[in-house]
């Protein structure tokens, strides 16, 4: 079933230019780029998008981090892009990712882990309409 679906190049690997790198591994898995924009997050947008986290112990690091530089966001499409895309990326923990995911290729740490995607169909509609609106 073909889906949308949304993928965040975070602050680390944008400062470290990877962006081509991610974008080349998305491609030769079969999801589209169907949307993109490299934005730089401000600490409210950051809380209103991570607001489910708002009570983790993670929840401002995580907010700093996403507004220390700028990201790329962008709509993944292709059959089945939501699971295809949680593949892609691997483990949150880099040091649990499968050997050739993004995270396992490219992530520092837990923290910076270089990309974020949607992890259903039901907010990858709300995550894509957070930063691309209908028109």
């Amino acid at each position: 079933m073909l889906q949308q679906t949304l993928s965040i190049i975070k602050p680390d690997a944008v400062e470290r230019n990877i962006i081509g790198k991610i974008i080349n591994i998305f491609e030769k898995n079969n999801l589209r780029i169907k949307n993109l924009k490299k934005i730089h997050l401000t600490k409210n947008e950051a809380a209103s998008f991570y607001e489910v986290h708002k009570d983790k112990n993670f929840f401002n690091d995580l907010c700093t981090y996403m507004c220390s530089g700028p990201v790329v966001v962008m709509v993944l499409e292709g059959n089945d892009a939501v699971n295809k895309n949680r593949e892609i990326m691997g483990s949150t923990n880099p040091k649990e990712a499968k050997e050739g995911t993004l995270r396992n290729l490219f992530a520092i740490s837990i923290e910076k882990n270089s990309v974020h995607g949607s992890d259903n169909l039901e907010n990858a509609k709300k995550e894509i309409s957070f930063f691309f609106s209908k028109n």
